[in-house]
């Protein structure tokens, strides 16, 4: 079970914005919404294919306090390592947001 004093490392929530692209479509960014204190532990690897090139996605599990507002299309960052959210559910006793991302590495 996940206690506050496990929440050690900082990460910024970032949110997708559109913009239009001035050729009839959108370009995504993301901005931040609010930083916030997560634990972060490593799952596993992956070998993965995408555009004919050979790279890995890393799991991971990370955990914030309960929050309502994240979704799949949300992205956590850690400095320069940016992790994409898989899936979001309220741990069992609510408190916690429990967080499946990955980062490729290529």
């Amino acid at each position: 079970m996940t206690e506050i004093g496990d929440l050690n490392r900082r990460l910024a929530l970032l949110a997708p914005v559109e913009s239009a692209d001035g050729e009839g479509g959108v370009t995504r960014s993301y901005t931040m919404v609010t930083t916030l204190w997560a634990q972060v532990v490593p799952q596993h690897a992956r070998a993965d294919v995408a555009a004919d090139s050979l790279s890995a996605a890393l799991r991971y599990a990370i955990v914030i306090r309960t929050r309502s507002d994240v979704s799949t299309r949300h992205r956590l960052q850690d400095g320069a390592v940016i992790y994409r959210v898989i899936s979001a559910r309220a741990s069992a006793d609510r408190r916690f947001l429990e967080i499946d991302a990955e980062i490729r590495e290529d």
